[in-house]
This record gives C-alpha cells, structure tokens and sequence, in this order.
C-alpha cells in the first residue's frame, strides 16, 4: 500500500517575504562557492551602509532584496566556465573574488588556474584560445549572468528597481564595469552597494576585518564610489559592526527587522512562483538539464493524476518536483557535464546532491515540509539508493513519483555521456526496476499518464486533417 506523507491540504504558512527568500538565498551562495550564508551577510553589511546614508525606506526595502538575491543568475555561466578555463566552476569563482583588481592579476590567476587536471596540449589550446575570446567570451557571460538575473527577480514579482540593482551589479564607478559600461551615479545606488558589500564579506571571511579597508581603498574612484567607501569607513569603526556580523542570531535578527514591501503577499500563488523561479535557477546551471524541473514537474503531475491524488496535494507535489533538485548548485559543471565515467569523488559529490537538496529546503518554512520527499528522490525500494539508503515503505509515496518521473526524464532526454532514449526504450528500462527500484503503480500512473498526452498531441493533427479533406 502506497503511503503519503503528504496528502493534506496546501496551507498558506504565516511567512513574511523575508523569511522565505532569506532561507532561500543559501542555495545561491553554494553557486558562487561562498561561504554559508554569504548573501544574508552581504545584506546585513549592505542595509548597515544604506541606513547609514540615511536611504528613505522604500529604498531600503529594494536595496535589502537586490543584496539577497544578487546572485540569482551566477548559475548561467557555470558550464561556460568549465568550458573555456578547463576549471571546476565553483572553485575558479571564489578564488576570482579574491584576486586584486587589474588585468594583470586576471590574467594571472586565469593562466594559473586553466587546465590543471588537463594534459599539457589541451591546456595550451585552452589558453590559446582564452588569448583569442577571452575577453569577449567573459563579457558575454557577465552579461548573461545580470541579465539573467534580473529576469528571475521579475518572475518574482520584484520592482524594476531590484531587477535593476541586480541587473548593474558588476558595474564600476569608472565605467569599465559590466554590462553596460555605466559610470559614477548613472549606476543604480542598491548595485553599488551590493558589489561593495560582496567584496567586503569575502575578505573578511579570508582573512578578518583587518583588510577589508584596504582592499575598498584599492577599488576606491575606480569600483566604487569614493563616498561610499568614506562611509564605510565609518561603519568599520564603529562599535558593534563586526561582532554583529560574525554573531550566529545575525540571521534570524536581520530577517526579523526586514523592510516589507506592499503589495507582494506570501500567498499560494507566490509560493509557486518562488519554486519555479528558483528551479530556472537550478536548470540553468547545465545545458544538459535546461528545463528538467518543468519535464520532472509535468511527469509527477501526471503520475499524481493518475493515482487519483487531490489538486492541493498535486500543488504540493509540483513544487517538490521544481526544487527536487536545488543541491545540484554545489556540484561543479565539470561533474555534471562530463561526458565519462566518474570517478570516486565526482561520484561522491553527485550522491550529495540530494541531501543538500533536503538540508536547503529544511531552512524554508513554507518548504520545510517537502525537505524529506526532495531528498529521498534517488532511493529505492531495495535500500541501494542515495543518501540515506531508504527502502520499502520508509520512502513517501511523493518520493516514489519524483524518483520515477526524474528517472523517465533522464532516461527520455540528451545527457552528456549519451544521446536521448526512445521512451519505449526509458520505459523498458523502467520496468526492468519495477519493484526494485520503482514503484510499479508509479511507473503504471506514467505510462498511462503518456498515452492520455500522446492522445491530446495527436487529436489537434487528426482534426486540421479532416479540414483539409473537407
């Protein structure tokens, strides 16, 4: 018998804005390689700059999202990175924050950093044809990135002035930012703040408040308006700045004392707004998984439908299915695309994904409840699956038609290591695991799901026929 776990009806959580994108923002930080909670602290230094500039609060409240959510495209370059440097994406990030400004530390760490695990020709290609495209290629990423972004925070319902703050992000006070080359106050206010916050938290997280200042005063005239330095100047001496900072309620108390902005409830609809925009997130990290949430979704819809299972409980499933896969931003492209066998510890880090997945959505009360079926969606029935080696009824019914519908759609798509099956084929292969590792009812619910859409795709040709016979 078939057990659900969550066959009750969805219910609009209590939530604050702030308390549901917060949570979220950690899934961002693993994309970028930073530390836990690197946005959140990004943003408690980033709303200490503007109220001390004395910003009018609906300017704060812009300026708090675009610092949670500054990095909603960073998974856009991802496979672009582990393409043109030979790098693991996520690595090659963090170390780029921390290098001094000027070509000529870029280019160092690029020529340090290409190829290393590359044999000596591949890697002389690589850095020959970074010397030929690198440039473009990376202004080309840069701009996907912001704009990407942007794109995001607008399916988020967020103002143009956030879409913009994030948009503007890696422009520079003396105009040779990206990517649109803005100078001075041409550059909306919340970017300059967010890239000043950035590279404040990552040098402090490198190595203390110690050189912080100094690596501001580098960047001043040139990244950042030289009287937002002045003022964080300020900030840096004043009492309390950092211990707050480094305190572990920083968190709960910044997200407690968070602007609200009018007209954008944590409704239902909301709620599935936020587990699309952040599975576009997830799906865009890899050309290979480019709209696997939607497919994963509409197979577990399908499959839902099929067992007879409620609307609510069905809207419940959909969001699950969006953000199955979140844990996917901590694992480099270099794992995720690679067109062989993995090895060992590549191996390892895909069979975490699930678990970070698990430990992301924990963090998010209106998700917290679907925390477990996301993680559990590479067991199987006879306890050889991943993370926790869950078996029989111990894995939820919603686990069991994730498992099935994401297995179909990676069976059923183009993957790195090999071309797209027939879905007979997917579907054979399914069987030959009923009851090992797939539900069986599931995998019925699937193909009787396929057929009713093979159905519906079919009737609209069968109808412009019978016209044109007409």
């Amino acid at each position: 018998m078939l057990v659900a776990f969550a066959n009750r009806p969805v219910k609009s959580p209590n939530l604050e804005l702030a308390d549901l994108i917060g949570p979220l923002s950690y899934a961002l930080d693993l994309t970028e390689g930073q530390p836990k909670d690197h946005c959140i602290r990004c943003c408690y230094i980033g709303m200490a700059l503007g109220r001390a500039l004395g910003l009018p609060e609906a300017e704060l409240a812009d300026l708090f999202y675009t610092l949670l959510l500054k990095d909603l495209g960073c998974s856009s370059n991802a496979a672009r990175i582990c393409e043109l440097f030979l790098a693991d994406d996520i690595d090659f990030k963090q170390g780029f924050k921390t290098i001094d400004p000027g070509f000529n530390a870029a280019l160092s760490f690029v020529f340090k950093r290409t190829g290393l695990k590359a044999g000596l020709s591949e890697r002389i290609r690589a850095l020959v044809k970074i010397c030929r495209e690198g440039e473009r290629t990376t202004q080309d990423m840069i701009s996907t990135r912001c704009h990407r972004g942007a794109d995001i925070a607008a399916k988020l319902r967020f103002s143009s002035a956030v879409q913009e703050g994030i948009r503007s992000l890696d422009e520079h006070w003396n105009g040779k930012g990206q990517p649109f080359g803005l100078t001075g106050n041409d550059i909306p206010r919340a970017s300059s703040i967010a890239l000043l916050a950035q590279v404040v938290d990552v040098f402090h997280s490198e190595g203390g408040p110690g050189g912080v200042a100094t690596e501001l005063h580098k960047r001043r005239g040139s990244w950042f308006d030289p009287q937002l330095v002045d003022a964080f100047d300020a900030l840096n001496a004043s009492e309390g700045f950092w211990e707050m900072l480094a305190s572990p309620d920083m968190p709960d108390w910044l997200l407690d004392t968070a602007p609200s902005i009018a007209g954008l409830p944590v409704d239902e609809e909301y709620l599935d707004d936020v587990a699309q925009a952040f599975s576009d997130v997830v799906d865009a990290k890899s050309p290979f998984t480019a709209d696997h949430s939607n497919r994963v979704t509409l197979y577990a819809d399908m499959i839902s439908e099929e067992l007879g299972l409620a609307d609510n409980h069905r809207r419940w499933i959909r969001r699950a299915a969006l953000l199955h896969d979140i844990g996917k931003l901590a694992v480099s492209n270099q794992v995720l695309d690679k067109p062989g066998k993995l090895d060992e510890n590549e191996w390892k880090a895909v069979r975490l994904h699930p678990l970070i997945s698990e430990n992301i959505l924990k963090r998010v009360p209106a998700f917290a409840d679907m925390a477990q079926v996301a993680g559990a969606h590479h067991e199987r029935l006879d306890g050889k699956g991943y993370p926790h080696g869950l078996a029989g009824d111990d894995i939820p019914l919603e686990a069991r038609i994730l498992t099935v519908a994401d297995v179909f759609d990676a069976l059923s798509a183009e993957r790195p290591y090999r071309a797209a099956m027939p879905i007979e084929k997917a579907l054979a292969i399914l069987d030959e695991d009923t009851g090992t590792a797939f539900d069986g009812e599931c995998v019925t619910a699937l193909k009787r799901g396929l057929e009713r859409l093979s159905q519906v795709i079919e009737q609209p040709k069968i109808a412009s026929n019978q016209t044109i016979a007409a």
